[in-house]
């Protein structure tokens, strides 16, 4: 006898109804077979090692001169609120390297004490980590 044949006479009935409880949605039914995560973080601690980091490059002596000269010309001109796009290195707090930002936005103050410049929206930059300055007022400086 095959096996189906045993079941022949039930085979087509429907399901039984449950009398004590109303049935569960299918939506939840179907959560109790998603998978779960065995190791809880892992996932991210995967995803934080995929992420990309770049390693700070350092300038030469010609660079940084260059950078302290624009540096006093645009704190001469504070008076102005001139208008400077700042390209710096932020270091990852996670992983060694970081990423260069490019900012645009208007020079309120040069804090050589705490080392930082500051603009008008409040963003502090450390005078430090800044590779290039920009600005309409240092257009005709000799590089």
């Amino acid at each position: 006898m095959h096996p189906q044949d045993r079941y022949a006479d039930i085979l087509h009935l429907p399901r039984p109804a449950p009398h004590a409880r109303p049935r569960m949605p299918q939506q939840d039914r179907a959560a109790q077979f998603a998978p779960f995560a065995a190791l809880v973080g892992y996932g991210a601690v995967i995803e934080e090692t995929g992420r990309l980091t770049q390693p700070q490059l350092l300038l030469g002596e010609d660079a940084l001169a260059l950078l302290d000269r624009k540096q006093r010309l645009l704190s001469e001109r504070l008076h102005q609120l001139p208008e400077v796009t700042v390209t710096y290195f932020r270091r990852d707090a996670r992983k060694a390297g970081g990423a260069y930002l490019t900012v645009t936005g208007q020079l309120r103050r040069v804090d050589d004490c705490e080392g930082v410049l500051i603009l008008t929206g409040g963003q502090r930059i450390p005078l430090r980590d800044i590779c290039a300055l920009e600005s309409p007022l240092l257009q005709g400086m000799p590089e």
